[in-house]
């Protein structure tokens, strides 16, 4: 049988072909906004079909001790999209009624929107990380701590990173390069 997986590895992958657009110049630092809620939030909608139509195996999931499944950066772009909203909280993930109404404007609200529709049981349950981070008082911490947990659980992870393609628009660096 063939295994399919997916994971943030895959999303790490569309974010170097991201940074490589921008190094040689077809995108600009100022499209970042435009990028991630236009061209990051339709890469979500086709993996979020793809997982749900061909069952795609979470690729080195932590399971439930894991931030999710598949992905990490939209709840990184999602928090910080939501920094200094006067009404939605980290603690707002818990309003069924919020998420029905605000998801398709904030990235955050679908992500967690999306894990409640396929992930059965109390969310503080399959989601504990999630459900964590919700007792956080600002949008400005949670992006700080998620930044921090992308670069442990997913750039600091052999694993993952040996996938990219290293070269001149992204070299590899290590403390031990000249």
């Amino acid at each position: 049988p063939t295994r399919i997986d997916y994971g943030t590895g895959h999303e790490l992958q569309l974010l170097a072909w991201l940074r490589g657009l921008e190094l040689m110049q077809v995108l600009d630092p100022a499209d970042r906004p435009a990028v991630v809620l236009r061209v990051f939030e339709r890469y979500l909608a086709l993996m979020r079909r793809l997982q749900t139509t061909y069952c795609l195996e979470p690729a080195g999931s932590h399971g439930v001790w894991g931030l999710d499944d598949y992905q990490h950066l939209v709840f990184v772009f999602g928090a910080a999209q939501l920094v200094g909203h006067a009404r939605i909280q980290p603690s707002s993930i818990h309003d069924e009624e919020l998420l029905a109404e605000a998801g398709a404007d904030y990235l955050y609200l679908a992500a967690v929107a999306f894990i409640r529709k396929v992930k059965k049981g109390p969310f503080g349950e399959h989601s504990p990380y999630l459900n964590d981070i919700s007792a956080i008082d600002s949008w400005d911490k949670v992006v700080k701590g998620l930044l921090r947990m992308y670069e442990g659980e997913v750039l600091g992870k052999l694993p993952v990173v040996q996938h990219l393609r290293f070269g001149a628009l992204l070299p590899w660096a290590t403390p031990y390069n000249d």
